[in-house]
């Protein structure tokens, strides 16, 4: 069966700001991108060749699911069993902190699910990088300064909680092929709108989808995730991923931007705004982050 991992290259609709290229940049180098390298290399090549999505793959999905699909391109397509996506775009640290340029790389993968997420920045000239990692029954998310100073080390049970929600979200909107999981519970809450439960190493997390007439994902939420500014205080707040784009590519639709969004009391806090890059499904030789 023919292998596809074809590498699609995207123009962002929006810019969010670009990151300051410097000398400085050289120190990511080091650090935090030869780990991401190292797990990502580790899970590579792990694969068998990708069996085509058929009818039957779909058939027990629940109307609005098997819609979105066909709205993305996913039947007669190979099934996804890893991708690489690149993104630019811009975060705030801390809920009341200004907009910082960032730019990202990440791979996920399902067989064994993994999520692997490098992300760099600066502020004021001094380089900042962080490594998200999630896989078997751990997620940990760390954050360095100038590749020296440690400023987040977050881990523990409410982090790989809140990871799960983070990999089923990167499922249903990067990834929607792998929705097929049986292992995936569904309940249909009307006609626009279906709740999920996912499960990964005994971690159950809900989701509710909702989709538009046309068939497409716009928008993912859950309570099952936590904020945290420093990687030890968690407080749950309702999350949720607005996606406001598609574009079709080689027959498939995939997101060209997003939002990312806590709903505090106080009022809805968008923390992060990305524009898809480059994405690229079943994998088998790695493509290192760029630092511009």
């Amino acid at each position: 069966m023919e292998h596809v991992n074809r590498i699609v290259r995207l123009d962002p609709v929006y810019s969010y700001g670009r990151m300051q290229a410097g000398t400085n940049m050289k120190l990511f180098l080091f650090g935090y991108k030869s780990r991401y390298r190292a797990e990502v290399l580790q899970r590579l090549g792990q694969g068998k060749e990708s069996p085509i999505l058929t009818e039957e793959d779909m058939a027990h999905l629940p109307g609005p699911v098997e819609k979105y699909l066909r709205y993305v391109g996913a039947p007669g397509k190979p099934k996804i069993q890893n991708f690489r996506a690149r993104f630019s775009g811009s975060m705030k640290l801390k809920m009341q902190g200004d907009w910082i340029p960032i730019l990202a790389d990440q791979y996920n993968f399902y067989e064994e699910p993994a999520r692997i997420f490098y992300i760099r920045s600066s502020m004021f000239g001094i380089p900042i990088e962080g490594l998200h990692r999630y896989a078997g029954n751990s997620a940990t998310m760390q954050i360095k300064v100038a590749s020296l100073l440690r400023v987040v080390n977050a881990r523990g049970e409410k982090m790989t909680h809140g990871e799960t929600v983070t990999m089923f979200n990167d499922m249903c909107v990067i990834a929607p092929p792998t929705l097929i999981d049986k292992k995936i519970q569904w309940k249909t809450i009307d006609p626009l709108t279906i709740q999920a439960t996912f499960t990964n190493h005994g971690i159950p997390i809900t989701a509710t989808l909702s989709f538009n007439e046309d068939g497409a994902l716009v928008n993912f939420i859950s309570n099952d995730r936590y904020y945290s500014e420093d990687g030890k205080t968690y407080i749950s707040y309702p999350w949720s991923t607005p996606v406001k784009e598609y574009r079709d590519v080689d027959g498939r639709k995939v997101p060209v931007s997003a939002q990312a969004v806590w709903h505090t009391p106080q009022g809805e806090y968008v923390y992060a705004k990305f524009d898809v890059k480059e994405i690229e499904y079943n994998c088998r030789t790695f493509i290192g982050p760029n630092l511009r």
